[in-house]
């Protein structure tokens, strides 16, 4: 059906998904071109299957809802179940002649998403989905033999600079965007339940603005006060140097386009170039998920299938509450479950830590980060878990085991991040704080700390769980060789 065909009555449907914006969203400016536009969200926890939405996004989720809805003049329309049978009976009852949306990349969406174009098409309906969230499409930034890139350095330099597919303009707000006045569901976002029953998640909005506006904003504030400080000062948890964009780029409340181009009006230094690198790894995580679909359940080198993870339920809920005895890991972990957000240099601590101290399995960790962090990306997630654990691709050999003592010395010199989350050593001196069991009984006294009873022993000795760690990776093959599972 073409555009000609249509009237300025007819009735489409933008579909948002992880989009959740007006400018820059090219399924929705291209609804706007073709009718009326019905906007809606379904909430599909039945396709998700394991993968369903976690509960701190479920909270971001809300927030970013009636954020949306209000710019939309309260005509987002929401929606709860399976999104076949919705679009099937929404298109059905209501002459519907189109429905656009954006692509998601998670395996089950894609399996869901080319069943609902082939009943849609099957309908007479017209099916067009569009790319709104990835600088670079995993398709089409392959190797020149066809195959994906493997490697994050040759991926970047090769792939996305050296593209032959530019990266588009950021698109404004539809200029033509007529909303349908009626409203077609009986189901209000509060209906949707995204809020847990534990108040647990209300002081996540004392940390972060939702919305479209929130995103432009943190963007503006991190161009103003922190962008020219990136390059070192992102390793440092307290410098107040990283975007905190994260989620609003996974809810798509802020395109990786329109974040790529704002930067890029400045004078392209160091610290730009690491900018863009990130928003490149979040690139290459996205085309190893579209590759290797199974990266979320198994490991990238296969010669991990052999490794003798252990199974520690006290050891990994110590981890889980942030009371392992190593401050800057507990630090991280409490951060998390009271912001929902970790700072990236401690989110690699604390994962080594799991990993590596601990032998808990990888999946653990991710499982965790799944539910509690409000940026909880599945490609993100499952690529730099494995990236962390050694076993994925392009990862961090194995034996690279980060030292929890000297990391927090070296990234959080004076404390200031760990007291902030580990208040009950804020009195200890510099000189111990990374390590309180090494400190004299007086200074731990002048400190009011009582170890063991006023904060945790160390769950493991450092350099006994290392070892462990390097003896189980020595039982695997010799073969220096990554095998890949394709």
């Amino acid at each position: 059906m073409t555009k000609e065909q249509y009237t300025n009555t007819a009735l489409v449907i933008h579909w948002y998904r992880q989009d959740l914006r007006v400018s820059d969203n090219p399924a929705l400016s291209e609804a706007a071109k073709h009718g009326t536009v019905i906007p809606i969200y379904i909430l599909d926890d039945i396709n998700s299957g394991n993968y369903a939405i976690g509960s701190a996004g479920r909270c971001w989720l809300h927030h970013s809802l009636v954020a949306l809805n209000k710019q939309l003049n309260q005509r987002l329309m929401v929606f709860r179940g399976d999104a076949v049978d919705i679009l099937r009976s929404l298109c059905t009852q209501h002459n519907v002649k189109a429905v656009f949306w954006n692509r998601c990349y998670e395996p089950w969406r894609i399996r869901r998403d080319k069943a609902i174009k082939k009943m849609l098409r099957a309908m007479n309906v017209q099916a067009t989905s569009y790319n709104g969230s990835l600088l670079w499409e995993p398709l089409h930034n392959l190797k020149a033999d066809g195959s994906p890139y493997k490697v994050f350095t040759t991926f970047y330099k090769k792939g996305c600079l050296s593209s032959t597919a530019p990266i588009r303009p950021p698109l404004p707000k539809p200029p033509s965007l007529k909303l349908a006045n009626e409203s077609i569901s009986e189901v209000t976002i509060d209906d949707l339940q995204l809020l847990p029953h534990k108040n647990w998640h209300s002081k996540f909005q004392t940390h972060w603005s939702t919305g479209e506006a929130g995103a432009q904003q943190t963007l503006e504030t991190f161009i103003a006060e922190s962008i020219n400080r990136y390059k070192d000062g992102r390793d440092f948890p307290s410098a107040n140097a990283v975007s905190r964009l994260s989620p609003y780029l996974h809810w798509g409340e802020i395109s990786p386009h329109q974040l790529w181009y704002r930067i890029s009006l400045h004078t392209d230094n160091e610290h730009i170039e690491h900018v863009k690198r990130q928003l490149a790894w979040r690139e290459f995580s996205y085309s190893l998920l579209f590759h290797f679909p199974t990266l979320v359940e198994k490991n990238l080198q296969t010669k991990f299938d052999a490794f003798p993870w252990q199974e520690h339920p006290q050891l990994l809920k110590r981890w889980q509450q942030g009371v392992t005895g190593y401050p800057i890991v507990d630090a991280g972990m409490r951060e998390l479950w009271q912001t929902g957000y970790m700072h990236n240099r401690v989110r690699m601590i604390v994962g080594s830590f799991l990993v590596k101290n601990l032998l808990i399995h990888w999946r653990h960790g991710m499982q965790w980060f799944w539910d509690c962090l409000l940026d909880a990306d599945l490609a993100n997630n499952s690529v730099s878990w494995q990236w962390v654990a050694g076993c994925g691709c392009d990862a961090a050999p194995y034996f690279r085991i980060f030292n929890p003592v000297t990391q927090g010395e070296k990234f959080d010199p004076e404390g200031i991040y760990t007291r902030q989350y580990v208040p009950e050593l804020s009195r200890l001196d510099n000189k111990y704080l990374f390590k309180p069991w090494s400190a004299p009984a007086s200074v731990l006294a002048r400190a009011g700390v009582r170890l063991g009873q006023d904060y945790p022993l160390p769950i493991v000795d450092l350099k006994t769980s290392r070892d462990h760690a390097l003896s189980a990776f020595k039982s695997l093959s010799s073969d220096k060789t990554p095998h890949i599972a394709i």
